[in-house]
């Protein structure tokens, strides 16, 4: 936690990201930076603001999000990452990103709401951005805490550096930072307006959120806390009932950039593409493949989603495409393979057809005429298209490295199962409620699954991974079995088929030349070559520290106390809002 970070969010603090209400969402940044003295003073700019929390201090965490959430999860294969073999540093700058981003965003919404408290709009609009001030601020620390553990608690960032002691900070137990995440949300429930639309954050956002860290909360000491599953099943619940949101009925619709405005985001980062740097999502550029948009900054073909996961999902890229039992509609908008078209990329194109795109220069200037990805497939999720796609949807353009396309951090399907997991580890697997909720997911993506009558704790840890593949989530859930049940979950990664397929290109190729679907194919030598999967890397080495990720070199350099033993402290006590 440098110093320096904190004079960046002194100099950010007022920075206004378009003015809006709680009824219409930020279309597009003005291109001004504010100061603070003399902002604050109307409704419109203290909401313009708090824009700027939705997106701008997230974007150094992308990276991390992604191979935190899923590289180390097991569910994507990144080609000698540290994250896919768990010999992950301080030195790691993904690591370092990440550190940076959460705390720039835990000291911008510090600073913020303090100055709103201090200013001039009416006490609606103050409570409304004070709310989401908290919320955001709630959500960084829930990243902090599930990634690093013990952390530090810095509650006033203005105050620790006027008395010099920002860095001089001790790490406080997991347990004490759980419970200042639930003051912190409680206060924004407090605050929050019962509903807005099109993407801001209402009451109902804060209590959904709340639910998830309930039942995180819930197995932290070691053994699951009864009272701490009822609260995540009670706030889950009152989210399903009363906030008037439902699923959507198609679940790719999502993750598409009409799915922006999708009331299943509860929350969301709101990127836009714009002349602020960091404002925007490049996601794309990471996971898409080459050729996909026309600003040449896209190279994630090499990666893919996981052999693992792709066996969750019951699919085999070595099976004959004619012949694969796709029954899982989340399958097709998580993951594209051979033989996938995906509708709402490269729409002005009739879609994205994955064989031609890596094989047909016609089709695509950019192909290489061969397959790329180690695992046989690459990731739909976080993908806009290209330009053409972009325009239909928004009606702005898109630019490199840039997109508008939101980033789902909590989604209302998540609630429905954080409600049934609550539930079963109550005990209450045959509650009709609980029973309701997990098969209007399951069945969503399965429409011909049978009903299911009883739920296990089994069926829900499936469920959440299908459900929420790719979407930064997957590490989190080991994080938090591992609180109470480290042994299953050390023993499920070891179990992962992390590995690669060898000479998957060769039966690509000869399939979309010949149609003939063959395993055993020869090479440009003549030699016959097999497509298989690679049994030879060794499973990771996985142990019950494995679920704590070191702090960044830059932050143990700077704040040494992090090294030391974490302290208890009485939060309720010794903070307040």
């Amino acid at each position: 936690m440098k110093i320096n970070k904190i004079i960046i969010f002194l100099a950010a603090s007022a920075l206004g990201l378009g003015l809006t209400s709680c009824d219409d969402f930020l279309d597009r940044p003005t291109e001004d930076n504010y100061v603070a003295d003399g902002y604050y003073r109307t409704d419109a700019e203290c909401i313009a603001a708090v824009d700027y929390l939705y997106n701008s201090p997230w974007y150094d965490f992308q990276r991390g999000f992604f191979k935190v959430g899923e590289v180390l999860s097991g569910n994507y294969y990144w080609g000698g990452s540290p994250y896919l073999n768990f010999s992950l540093n301080s030195n790691d700058v993904d690591l370092r990103n990440m550190s940076y981003s959460l705390w720039a965003v835990n000291g911008h919404s510090n600073l913020v709401r303090k100055y709103i408290e201090g200013g001039g709009a009416s006490e609606a609009v103050k409570n409304q951005t004070m709310g989401e001030c908290l919320l955001w601020k709630a959500m960084a620390y829930f990243y902090l805490v599930r990634t690093f553990g013990d952390v530090p608690i810095v509650h006033d960032n203005t105050a620790m550096i006027e008395e010099g002691s920002y860095n001089d900070q001790p790490k406080v137990q997991k347990a004490d930072v759980y419970e200042y995440i639930v003051m912190t949300l409680e206060k924004a429930i407090e605050l929050l307006p019962e509903q807005c639309t099109t993407g801001r954050l209402d009451k109902y956002c804060a209590k959904a959120l709340l639910a998830k860290v309930y039942l995180t909360k819930a197995g932290v000491t070691g053994s699951l806390n009864s009272s701490d599953l009822e609260n995540a099943a009670k706030y889950a619940k009152d989210v399903i009932d009363n906030s008037g949101r439902e699923l959507e009925k198609n679940y790719a619709d999502c993750f598409t950039l009409e799915g922006n405005n999708s009331p299943e985001n509860m929350i969301a980062w709101r990127w836009v593409v714009s002349s602020q740097w960091t404002s925007q999502n490049s996601f794309q550029s990471d996971l898409g493949l080459t050729g996909m948009d026309e600003y040449g900054d896209v190279w994630g073909e090499w990666g893919g989603p996981s052999v693992d996961l792709q066996d969750a999902f019951g699919f085999n890229v070595l099976d004959d495409p004619s012949t694969r039992p796709d029954v899982d509609t989340r399958r097709k908008a998580t993951m594209m393979t051979v033989g996938d078209i995906v509708p709402y990329l490269w729409r002005d194109k009739g879609g994205l057809d994955y064989m031609r795109f890596e094989y047909d220069k016609k089709y695509n200037e950019a192909a290489w005429g061969e397959h790329r990805s180690a695992t046989g497939c690459n990731v739909v999720k976080h993908l806009y298209g290209n330009n053409a796609d972009h325009l239909a949807a928004t009606g702005t353009s898109a630019a490199r490295m840039a997109s508008s396309l939101c980033t789902p951090l909590l989604r209302l399907a998540d609630v429905y199962l954080i409600f049934a997991e609550a539930k079963v580890l109550l005990g209450q697997g045959n509650d009709p409620a609980a029973l309701k909720a997990y098969n209007d997911v399951h069945q969503r993506a399965i429409p011909n699954a049978n009903t299911e009558t009883s739920l296990t704790f089994d069926k829900i840890w499936k469920e959440r991974r299908l459900e929420l593949a790719c979407e930064g989530d997957r590490w989190y859930d080991f994080v938090r079995l591992s609180y109470y049940n480290p042994s299953r979950a050390i023993s499920e990664i070891k179990a992962q088929r992390r590995n690669p397929y060898w000479n998957l290109n060769l039966t690509f190729k000869n399939y979309y030349e010949t149609g003939q679907w063959l395993l055993v194919n020869k090479d440009d030598k003549g030699k016959e070559q097999t497509t298989t999967y690679d049994n030879q890397t060794p499973v990771p080495n996985v142990n019950e520290n494995s679920f704590t990720i070191p702090f960044p070199m830059e932050d143990l350099t700077f704040n040494p106390h992090l090294l030391e033993e974490a302290i208890h402290v009485d939060v309720r006590e010794t903070y307040q809002y």
